[in-house]
């Protein structure tokens, strides 16, 4: 069986004749008689009922015709397919990125995409193995470090980390607070396999300090909703939740933040496209939220 006869198939149910079919597909009609019954050898099927000189679909025609409908179909997009990946382009995209990054940047930022862009899908993946999807199926990871040899990568945007308290706590009029301050708290955060915390850490760490009370979560806003509920003082990347009041945190070298960074493997078909996208999701996050997230060297 060929493709090629399928499309006569097609053509003839679709056109109603033979004589009509042969036209639309450019062969003379005895030929096209030819392949149909060439046709129904091969697959071992009387497709049309032949009466008077003229065909019509029998019962098993209309049964196999969705068949032979779908097997052109998916041919017609594999042919497309391949013309796309061999001119560059991109139907599809796969983004990688931590449930928050998930959430508060990538997600807000899909609904930004144009008509002409790739079709988007998204996979959580924690940080410390974010970049390693590439090798299992994504396109483009989003990462908190700079993205290993021999990947691309681009630096998106400096997020700050946020000290999160309710209404009724002592720092709901401040912007910010030091990170001396900050220990002294009841301190509500995600393990240490997310990188808020790293980033945390590593400024306690630099100013010679240690926690008072600490207590872990599996999600930055499981931490925050605890927080809302006065029990403490919620320290994470993500968007403010449940009528917090965020306040930056200042460690011994500056603001405490995470950088993000895109990343895509070098000899990706779709490179161009990609980096494309990861330029205008960098625009995104600075202009979603302000100049201060934009990381040194980033126009």
């Amino acid at each position: 069986m060929e493709l090629r006869t399928l499309r006569y198939l097609l053509a003839v149910a679709d056109a109603g004749s033979v004589t009509a079919a042969a036209r639309d597909v450019h062969v003379t009609q005895p030929s096209l008689s030819r392949q149909l019954r060439q046709l129904e050898r091969d697959l071992r099927l009387e497709l049309f009922v032949r009466e008077d000189g003229r065909l019509r679909l029998s019962a098993a025609g209309r049964e196999f015709l969705p068949v032979a409908r779908g097997v052109v179909a998916e041919a017609d997009a594999a042919v497309e397919t391949a013309a796309a990946i061999a001119a560059g382009r991109m139907l599809r995209l796969t983004i990688a990125a931590p449930g928050t990054t998930l959430t508060d940047v990538v997600a807000p930022f899909l609904a930004t995409l144009e008509r002409d862009d790739p079709m988007p899908t998204v996979w959580q993946e924690v940080p410390a193995s974010v970049y390693g999807t590439l090798g299992r199926g994504a396109d483009l990871a989003i990462g908190t470090t700079p993205p290993p040899e021999p990947l691309t990568g681009v630096a998106l945007a400096d997020l700050p980390v946020w000290a999160y308290v309710p209404t009724t706590h002592p720092w709901a009029d401040r912007a910010r607070a030091d990170v001396n301050e900050l220990v002294g708290e009841a301190l509500l955060t995600q393990s240490r396999e997310f990188h808020p915390r790293r980033a945390l850490d590593q400024a306690v760490a630099a100013a010679g300090l240690g926690y008072r009370t600490l207590h872990e979560f599996g999600t930055a806003e499981v931490a925050q909703a605890v927080a809302a509920s006065g029990r403490g003082v919620a320290v994470v990347s993500d968007d403010v939740r449940f009528g917090l009041h965020p306040v930056a945190v200042d460690g011994p070298h500056g603001a405490v933040h995470i950088r993000l960074y895109a990343a895509w493997s070098t000899g990706h078909h779709g490179a161009a496209v990609i980096a494309g996208l990861a330029g205008r999701l960098s625009t995104f996050c600075i202009t979603r939220y302000g100049e201060a997230v934009r990381p040194p060297g980033v126009e």
